[in-house]
């Protein structure tokens, strides 16, 4: 989908309005939203848009995946709203979750950086 402004448009209505964003972040497939009201979101909708893959609710926030799209619609999200970039560690504050969610979140934050290498020696190893 070359239109990514219309994509976002269509998100941002879906998702409940500017008005239910809390805030907003992405990784390598995804817009992570955290939602005000969650029931506001319209599930079925989005996963039925083109550009969309599907959604998903994990860890507190709605996730948005749209693939390697996903710098490109996220600056036409906040370039259509107002919300403020907030670095990762702002957000984390903010988020709000249970023990074992906090855990698991640390134990993956301390092996995502090394997980390439050791894939590759364990490949080479093999």
């Amino acid at each position: 989908m070359k239109n990514y402004e219309d994509l976002a448009k269509k998100i941002i209505k879906e998702i409940g309005g500017e008005e239910n964003i809390q805030s907003l972040t992405h990784c390598i497939t995804r817009l992570r939203f955290m939602l005000k009201d969650d029931s506001k979101a319209n599930d079925e909708v989005l996963k039925n848009t083109a550009g969309i893959v599907t959604v998903m609710r994990s860890g507190g926030q709605y996730q948005v995946v749209i693939g390697n799209q996903v710098p490109e619609v996220y600056a036409q999200v906040m370039k259509l709203t107002q919300l403020e970039e907030k670095g990762q560690s702002e957000v984390q504050e903010k988020k709000k979750g249970k023990i074992l969610d906090n855990a698991l979140d640390v134990v993956s934050g301390i092996f995502q950086p090394i997980l390439g290498i050791m894939a590759a020696c364990g490949m080479v190893k093999g």
